[in-house]
């Protein structure tokens, strides 16, 4: 690699890494907190879900124009914004409990989410162009990155919310994510192109872009049912504390992040495996939802060894679902009269985040209600059946994409 790829590659593992161990914290103890403030399961899934919702107009708005607003530029301000709202939101536990709580809440997630979605829209536009060719490896090699801030977002948070408090896991992270402002202005290069006049509606009218976003909309929905529920599910269930519940999570983040690197080659190699990985991960995603529970109608007791084992599966199974879609999209949009460039890498970026977003709302807000009107194993076996409904998707396109022009 050359040098100016070197220095990329290092700023977007950065930006991955810090941004997720961030965002990571809150599952094993903010649920709780938020129950003893007064918040209903329902609302706690709302506080998640804004996050998504806030995102998602970020993606599309800052996808849009990231070429007017600078790539770089971009990235360095949505970790300031980040790392700044992560700082606040340790301080929520002096204020008084019930609305001024909650309003609080969903005001500082939302603005951090604006930061997060410039940050890593920029993250995935930056490192498409400078590996034009290597695409699906990139991404799948930074997720060991992203795969390691899940990883240790959790334990640590949960360890330093018992030994410390509520305050000291946003302080110490916040802290740290704003280390990586000075750091990104000094080894990021900057990128110039030049504004495209292609637009997301464009983009969406593609029936081969719309089935993958479904794919992506399953896959982040299920990880943001997991965010607003598995904690509250553990601790009741198996008499778990918040650190024991870090460590839990382990079990979903650790073969995403080891699987990633090896599916992201495969899939540069091997285009044509990429819907077929995408139905494989599926199915298994599917499966993993079922047996989370499990799911009633199998009368099988729930235990944790089960419960962990099914976190493995899902992880696994989520890094085929997610490493192909992006270089899927991007193909689709070239063969369909896109310009090659940063503007469009751009567009792909911003859809690619809002899809992510629009699930990652839908999976904790509806997995938060149908968890407190009906149980944890009838939501999660829920988000299996959306994975199930993505892989019949998936094939029917599959099958059908030598007839219509449009796929």
């Amino acid at each position: 690699m050359t040098r100016y790829q070197i220095l990329t590659l290092i700023s977007m593992a950065s930006v991955n890494f810090s941004s997720m161990i961030c965002y990571s914290i809150l599952g094993p103890f903010f649920p709780n907190e938020a129950m003893k403030k007064g918040a209903s399961q329902t609302v706690i899934g709302l506080i998640f879900g804004c996050y998504a919702l806030c995102n998602l107009m970020g993606s599309l708005v800052l996808g849009k124009y990231i070429v007017q607003i600078g790539a770089k530029v971009m990235l360095i301000s949505g970790l300031f914004v980040s790392s700044g709202c992560t700082i606040l939101f340790g301080l929520l536990d002096r204020v008084p409990e019930g609305a001024t709580f909650i309003t609080l809440c969903f005001i500082i997630r939302s603005v951090d989410a604006l930061g997060f979605s410039a940050a890593m829209t920029s993250s995935f536009a930056i490192s498409a162009k400078v590996f034009p060719n290597n695409i699906a490896t990139v991404l799948g090699s930074l997720e060991i990155f992203t795969g390691l801030g899940l990883i240790l977002g959790p334990p640590i948070g949960g360890w330093l919310y018992q030994s410390f408090g509520y305050e000291v896991p946003f302080m110490a992270l916040g802290c740290f994510l704003f280390l990586m402002v000075p750091f990104n202005i000094y080894i990021l290069p900057s990128f110039a192109a030049d504004p495209t006049k292609d637009s997301f509606f464009r983009l969406f009218t593609r029936l081969k872009i719309v089935l993958i976003c479904f794919a992506i909309f399953t896959l982040s929905s299920g990880l943001g049912f997991l965010d607003a529920t598995l904690s509250i599910y553990a601790i009741d269930k198996f008499d778990l504390s918040p650190g024991y519940v870090g460590l839990l999570l382990l079990g979903l983040s650790l073969p995403y992040c080891l699987a990633s690197p090896l599916l992201g080659i495969v899939s540069d190699r091997f285009p044509s495996t990429r819907p077929w990985l995408m139905v494989l991960g599926g199915l298994s995603t599917a499966t993993g939802f079922w047996f989370l529970g499990p799911v009633p109608i199998l009368q099988i007791q729930s235990q944790l060894w089960l419960l962990v084992f099914m976190l493995g599966v899902i992880g696994f199974s989520l890094s085929m679902i997610a490493i192909p879609t992006f270089p899927e999209i991007l193909n689709c949009a070239y063969e369909n009269g896109f310009e090659e460039g940063l503007s469009t890498l751009g567009l792909v970026s911003g859809l690619f985040g809002a899809v992510w977003s629009i699930g990652m709302f839908c999976g904790p807000t509806l997995g938060g209600f149908t968890t407190q009107q009906l149980s944890f194993e009838w939501a999660a076996s829920v988000q299996g059946g959306l994975a199930f409904l993505a892989v019949k998707i998936v094939i029917k396109q599959n099958n059908e994409k030598d007839i219509s022009p449009d796929v």
